[in-house]
């Protein structure tokens, strides 16, 4: 009889853990929105008016060249430059002001670098091991991933590397360095 609730009993308890599942590590927190992206508004074009030219005088347009006009639309992509994410000691979670940032990012990345490929770097300041800041860049650069692809971009054009820390941004040995070294940068591939 014992042998028999033991054996129903540990039954039981695996068949719960296995239906709850492991704890779900999700980076963007369930009960905070995720910020939209910005609709663009459709301009329609105005007509100039027309004047009236004399017919002594010939009209001369201006002939403009496709690459010197799509040069003028779309700045080079060594012209842009995206923003960095900042994050609190030894967290991966984006807080608000990071949020921010990456809004803007997603925004140009959408706009002006459609197709082509951001690397998304992983930094720590230098507070713990080599190893232990190696995953911490890499869990910060993937934070940064996903929730760039909730804000449309797509995630094949968004690779992850972590440097941890390795290449701080600024030296020193206080919380003001500190947290400038805690952080995500974006740089254009391609």
């Amino acid at each position: 009889m014992k042998k028999g609730m033991v054996t129903l009993l540990t039954g039981l308890s695996m068949a719960a853990l296995l239906a709850g599942g492991c704890a779900n590590n999700d980076v963007v927190k369930k009960e905070e929105p995720v910020v939209p992206a910005v609709a663009v508004e459709k301009v329609v074009p105005v007509k100039p008016v027309e004047q009236a030219v004399p017919a002594a005088q010939p009209v001369v347009t201006p002939q403009i060249s496709q690459a010197s006009q799509a040069a003028s639309e779309k700045p080079a992509a060594a012209e842009i430059k995206l923003e960095t994410a900042y994050f609190d000691f030894d967290k991966a979670d984006l807080r608000q002001d990071a949020r921010d940032v990456l809004s803007k990012n997603a925004e140009v990345i959408l706009k002006t670098l459609a197709g082509a490929k951001v690397q998304i770097e992983g930094h720590c300041d230098e507070r713990g091991s080599a190893e232990y800041n190696m995953a911490l860049g890499e869990r910060r650069a993937k934070s940064a991933q996903k929730y760039l692809t909730t804000l449309g971009v797509k995630a094949s054009n968004l690779p992850v590397i972590s440097y941890g820390k390795e290449k701080p941004a600024v030296a020193g040995n206080d919380e003001a360095a500190w947290a400038k070294n805690r952080r995500a940068e974006f740089v254009i591939v391609k």
